[in-house]
């Protein structure tokens, strides 16, 4: 790609961090305080990338996110918006000198404007909801965006006055007649994100495109913008949705859907046919082109995602990614509507592709490390990437020559004062033979004459993977830092090996999982003479969670364990979860059906050979593995007389978000484990 100045920009930094501090292992709190980086914007003229930075604010508690904006030739760096409240999803409009943007300085999630060359903020919307995402229009005068409504309401002051008294009743109580009536970490209160068309500025009150429906765009807990597409001529707009009915917390079906921008017809289902999820649309440039992912199995939310190509002239659809043997998680067109840009679990890694929607041809731009959020930039792919060793950072790949550039270095005056541990991928047979790929983490500072206690994590999912990524929940520098060689193992179940290896965990969640974990351990002790095969701890979160308890009742080669959001008794958890697809699919049906096989690798049914040590973990609003899972399991551990400790959080869902609440989470974990795994334990 030609270098270029942007001559347009004031105040280029370097640097947007603290000075080095002396060099020191890596700790649980250069974690909590690290800045995060995410969702690179590319300029319509190619020159610049806005993304986020989120911070961590100690004082209050919670993160806080700017929006920053480089250079695409990595020449320079500033910090765009410094407002104390968070700003967020930044999208250009087509002049490249200005974005639109989600933040909450007015008191309420709003959509705000800004130039580039430095003025002030201005605020565009006032609506009295707040708005949950959104999309530009071609012409740079029209937003699609999304707020939470009752679907009965006939306006936006509606929903808002009966919130309002919904909150100022005094009575907590709740009645429902239907599933869902709790998601994630929130009881529904029978509003839903609908997707609405609005002019910048106009005082008209925005249309509803999906009035009076029953169905949340984006879906929820986790849907974005990246649902929601526009048409080049800006007609209509295409979105995902699930339609909330009675099977709604056991059926997976989301499809696309495409709407006029002005609502004269109702939304028309595109994807009708596939009773499996539908999502991620995105329009070609050229206003051809429809992509987007579709599943094939219903009732499965870790089916490979393979991509289809539909024409928007004739309705014409083909799968382009029937032959590659991995699940696309991100698609971005190239600027001459000829390619898309991939990211996919792989190998334990999260690579970057390219394919050639004409051939279906697959060129892989970057195998290793974690690759995200790719946007097109003329020669280059810009993206963002980070590895167990780094913190993402973003940076761009030529199309031709395939050499990285890294463009940003938001982290680096905060990782140049730390040292990191080093690590290497391993692979060995598994169950069955396979090949089973894995990590090693060296503990810092090593010592060659030393040989040092080992963390064993267990990923979640459990179709997920423990690979080259630096996590912020379950970071294996931290262990590292601690002294600890740290393994990980992508078993039987993982992804970014082939459909066929994600799908071989259902119905076998104890059986060749476990023999992976145990078989790689094994190989891992008798190749790394440092690590002390007698002093190691397994830790594990939701299905790793599950696994402990599994393992508790299986072996007692470990000197203690970490049971974070695991379940004891998979037959009482499928009462206690939302999404009921999921028990559904990995247990061959439901708890009563006699084919079904909750019983077969189930915790509780092996209490009486628990001995080990363990720390429990829960968070009272985690409605996906419900605390009362956590809360049995201690008190089936005091009961038996087992060494235990419970670690409570009433304010943390699934994960662990709150700065404090973490640091808490990592030194109870880091001390439980120095108790159990030193050389008096």
């Amino acid at each position: 790609m030609t270098r270029r100045c942007l001559e347009s920009f004031l105040l280029w930094t370097t640097s947007c961090a603290t000075s080095p501090a002396q060099t020191r292992p890596f700790s649980i709190e250069d974690l909590v305080v690290m800045e995060r980086v995410s969702d690179p914007q590319v300029s319509p003229d190619r020159r610049s990338v806005a993304f986020v930075v989120r911070a961590t604010d100690l004082d209050k508690n919670r993160g806080r996110t700017d929006l920053y904006l480089a250079a695409t030739d990595g020449s320079g760096c500033r910090k765009l918006t410094t407002h104390p409240d968070n700003d967020w999803q930044p999208r250009w409009l087509s002049d490249s000198r200005s974005l639109l943007f989600l933040s909450a300085r007015s008191g309420s999630s709003q959509v705000w404007r800004i130039a580039v060359a430095g003025s002030e903020a201005t605020q565009v919307s006032s609506f009295p909801l707040d708005v949950g995402a959104f999309v530009v229009f071609p012409d740079d005068r029209r937003v699609a965006l999304t707020l939470e409504v009752y679907p009965d309401a006939k306006n936006l002051e509606e929903t808002a006055r009966r919130a309002a008294e919904t909150d100022s009743t005094g009575s907590q109580a709740r009645i429902y007649d239907s599933l869902l009536f709790r998601h994630w970490d929130t009881w529904e209160d029978r509003r839903r994100s609908h997707l609405f068309a609005w002019s910048i500025g106009a005082e008209k009150e925005p249309v509803d495109l999906m009035a009076g429906w029953d169905a949340d765009c984006p879906t929820r807990p986790f849907g974005g913008p990246e649902e929601i597409a526009v048409t080049r001529d800006g007609t209509s707009v295409i979105f995902a949705a699930k339609v909330v009915g009675r099977e709604a917390a056991w059926s997976t079906d989301v499809n696309l859907w495409q709407v006029p921008s002005d609502a004269s017809r109702p939304p028309a289902c595109l994807t009708e046919a596939n009773p499996a999820i539908d999502n991620l649309p995105v329009v070609s440039p050229d206003g051809r082109w429809l992509s987007y992912v579709a599943m094939e199995r219903a009732g499965y939310e870790s089916d490979r995602q393979r991509v289809v190509l539909r024409d928007l002239r004739t309705d014409e659809s083909r799968v382009l990614t029937q032959g590659w043997d991995r699940s696309a998680s991100e698609l971005t067109w190239s600027g001459d509507s000829q390619a898309l840009y991939v990211t996919a679990d792989h190998l334990g890694g999260k690579g970057l592709f390219a394919l050639d929607i004409g051939t279906g041809q697959i060129l892989t731009l970057v195998p290793t490390a974690s690759n995200s959020s790719p946007q097109d930039c003329g020669d280059c792919v810009v993206f963002a990437q980070d590895s167990l060793r780094s913190p993402a950072e973003l940076f761009s790949v030529d199309k031709q020559s395939l050499k990285v550039q890294q463009i940003t270095s938001i982290t680096s005056a905060r990782m140049s004062g730390l040292q990191m541990a080093r690590y290497e991928q391993f692979r060995f047979p598994g169950a069955g033979g396979e090949a089973v790929y894995g990590f090693m983490v060296w503990p810092v500072g090593f010592q060659e004459t030393l040989r040092y206690p080992v963390a064993f994590l267990i990923h979640g999912g459990p179709q997920g993977s423990f690979g080259d990524h630096f996590h912020y929940r379950w970071n294996p520098q931290v262990y590292a830092g601690a002294g600890y060689g740290v393994v990980f193992v992508d078993f039987h179940g993982s992804t970014g090996y082939g459909q066929a290896f994600t799908d071989s965990i259902r119905g076998d969640w104890g059986g060749k999982p476990f023999e992976d974990l145990m078989k790689g351990l094994d190989y891992v002790l008798s190749r790394y003479p440092l690590l002390h095969q007698d002093r190691v701890a397994a830790l594990g979160a939701s299905y790793g969670g599950y696994m402990i308890n599994w393992i508790a009742g299986q072996t007692d080669r470990f000197r203690c364990l970490v049971n974070h959001d695991g379940n004891l008794d998979e037959r009482m958890a499928y009462f206690d979860t939302e999404e009921l697809w999921f028990p559904e699919w990995e247990h061959g049906g439901v708890p009563w059906d006699p084919g079904s096989h909750y019983q077969r690798h189930n915790p509780i049914d092996f209490l009486g050979r628990w001995k080990t040590p363990m720390l429990v973990i829960h968070g009272a609003l985690d409605f996906r593995v419900v605390d009362t899972q956590g809360l049995s399991t201690f008190t089936a551990l005091q009961r038996r007389g087992i060494p235990s400790r419970l670690l409570y959080f009433p304010d943390e869902n699934h994960w662990v978000l709150k700065p404090s609440n973490s640091v808490l989470w990592h030194h109870t974990v880091l001390d439980w484990l120095k108790q159990w795994t030193g050389d008096g334990g």
